[in-house]
């Protein structure tokens, strides 16, 4: 990852609906560091013949409950508390780009 200047991070900010001072774009910026060693580690493990894994665990959970349908509200009791409904959805004011 190439080296993050101050502009980027006030951007970023910017773009999150943020305010950052000076002092959070340094510490933004050395933790950004410390994240691209890591990453730079990572990528000199040696996976040559390690297949890929879909899940975490090989063998399958067997513990989990059945899922069962026990008590259910009806689309106009979970609408019926909402401020805005549009179209049979609650409907929420757009917060990020």
């Amino acid at each position: 990852m190439a080296q993050k200047d101050q502009e980027y991070f006030k951007h970023l900010a910017h773009q999150l609906m943020f305010d950052v001072n000076e002092t959070e774009i340094e510490q933004l910026q050395e933790e950004f560091e410390t994240l691209d060693k890591q990453i730079a580690l990572l990528e000199r493990i040696d996976t040559t013949g390690v297949e890929p894994m879909v899940y975490p665990f090989e063998a399958e959970t067997s513990f989990l409950r059945a899922d069962e349908v026990t008590h259910t509200l009806s689309r106009e009791d979970a609408l019926s508390n909402a401020k805005s409904v549009m179209a049979g959805h609650i409907h929420v004011p757009k917060v990020v780009k």
